[in-house]
Parts: structure tokens; sequence; C-alpha cells
């Protein structure tokens, strides 16, 4: 059962916060480091790492170049073990080949097949599972519309926008039927526009259907807009050095950005990566 929580931003103000949860979170990280070759050489890319996805709730992930957030990625869907920690889904502790398949993934890049079309790409993640070819592709046929694809059914990806495309990959994502799902900078490749409107269609979507996220951008904008929490992590090896709770009203519309505390949400994130002086923040 969920407890209500609330606290007051700087100016004194109640701000609304993710609620506190007596289940177990969807995703817990306690301790988590990981390791990697290079060469002759051992490096550290990820040290001591903690932090929670709650159900329902959407955690960003935010640091350098090469500190550690994709691979943190793969660590939880599995795909990398840890070399030392723990990784709990749902309250238990899995290795890392009792992950695989528990989550849902999606890479920067589409990696729609080209020689599928739009509702053959969709339908992928559920034929995977098992489902009859043309059940799977009933079910994904139906969920076109609420993606903003309807009419796009029959298009290949060469005959989608790079936003199209994205909707397409979100739609496989999803179709999967996964609690947590794992997002790798959806929108890095995307123009300004295109990713301005892709950021305000997925907090529709997150509206409607309200699962764990955890995503990983380079946008501090981003992390502010789509997040509950905002965590900052060092330059490698990656430490988790600030956590911010955004205390910002959902559902969550563009004009939000020109909020106060979406001002001083941003700056206090800045500041945790050192681009910003303490005396602006």
């Amino acid at each position: 059962m969920f407890r209500p929580r609330q606290r007051r931003s700087t100016d004194g103000d109640p701000i609304a916060e993710a609620p506190v949860s007596d289940t177990p979170p969807r995703l817990d990280l306690r301790s988590v480091t990981a390791t990697y070759r290079e060469g002759h050489r051992t490096l550290t890319a990820l040290a001591d790492v903690s932090l929670t996805v709650g159900d329902g709730e959407v955690v960003a992930l935010i640091g350098p170049s090469g500190c550690g957030k994709s691979t943190l990625l793969d660590i939880v869907a599995g795909l990398l073990g840890a070399d030392a920690g723990e990784v709990r889904l749902g309250g238990r502790a899995l290795d890392a080949s009792a992950r695989l398949g528990r989550s849902a993934y999606m890479r920067q890049r589409d990696l729609l097949m080209p020689w599928r079309t739009a509702l053959e790409n969709a339908a992928l993640a559920l034929e995977v599972a098992g489902r009859p070819k043309r059940r799977a592709r009933a079910i994904a046929r139906e969920r076109f519309p609420a993606f903003g694809l309807d009419g796009f059914v029959d298009a290949y990806p060469a005959q989608l926008s790079g936003g199209m495309r994205q909707r397409v990959a979100f739609l496989r994502t999803t179709l999967a039927e996964r609690p947590l799902l794992l997002l790798d900078e959806p929108f890095g490749a995307l123009d300004a526009l295109t990713r301005a409107e892709m950021q305000t269609w997925l907090v529709g979507l997150w509206e409607r259907e309200r699962p764990a996220v955890l995503l990983v951008t380079h946008d501090v904008e981003e992390a502010v807009f789509l997040a509950d929490r905002v965590v900052v992590l060092t330059a490698r090896p990656g430490r988790v050095t600030h956590e911010e709770s955004v205390g910002l009203p959902r559902p969550r519309r563009r004009a939000v950005v020109t909020n106060p505390a979406f001002v001083r949400h941003k700056a206090a994130i800045l500041g945790a990566l050192g681009l910003l002086d303490a005396d602006a923040a």
C-alpha cells in the first residue's frame, strides 16, 4: 500500500514527491561494482553504486560520458554480471542469468529490422515470447493508435521519420510486458524539435501505463522533465554523488520548464555535475 509523502521546497512551499511504498522497490541496486578489461589493465566502471526504482516511478541516471551508465543498464538487464554488490528485482536478489528477460530494454538506436514492416517490428517482442505470429501482430496492431502510429502499419523503417521509428521501438519494448523499462538515451539520436516532441509523448505514455522506468540521459533538462528522481554519477568509476527528488506535479506539460522549481532542480543537478558554480545554483 502506498503512503503519500510530502516535503517542502527551499521557498517553504509543499511539493509533490514519489510515494513511499511498503512493498520492495521494483529495482534495488546495493553497492554494485563492475570492472572490465582494457588490454592488460582492469578498469573499474562502477564503484559501490546503490539506487532504487519503485513501481510506477521514473528515475533518470545522468553523468559524464564513460561513467558506466550503460554498463549499469546492461547489469540490470542481465547482460553483464556485477563484480560486487547485489541486484534485486521485485525484492529478490538475482544473478545475471536469472535477470535476463525480466526487464524491457530499449537502447539509443531503434534497431528496427529493415525488411520488416512497422507492424512486424512491433510484434517481434511477442513472437519471441512465443505468441503465434498472427496473434502477436493482432495485439500490436491494436496498440498502434495509442502510440501515434495509426496509418503506418505497413510502412518499412526507411519510410518512417526518426520519431516514428522510435515510437515503433517503444511499442515493441512495451509489448514485452515487463514491469521495469530500461531506456538508454532513447532520444539521443533525434534532432532538438523531434526530441522535445518525443519527451512529451513519453510523459503521456507513462501517465497511461505507469511502468517503473530507469532512464539514462546526458540531457539535464530531459532528466528533470521526465523523472521523479535524478541520480547523478561521477566520472569513471561511476559513483552516486547526488540524488535530486523532482518535486514537480504530474501530469507534466512542456510549459513546466519555465517553472522556478524546474530551474532550481536543473541548477542543482548542473552543480552536482560540476557544470555550475555553487553560488550560481
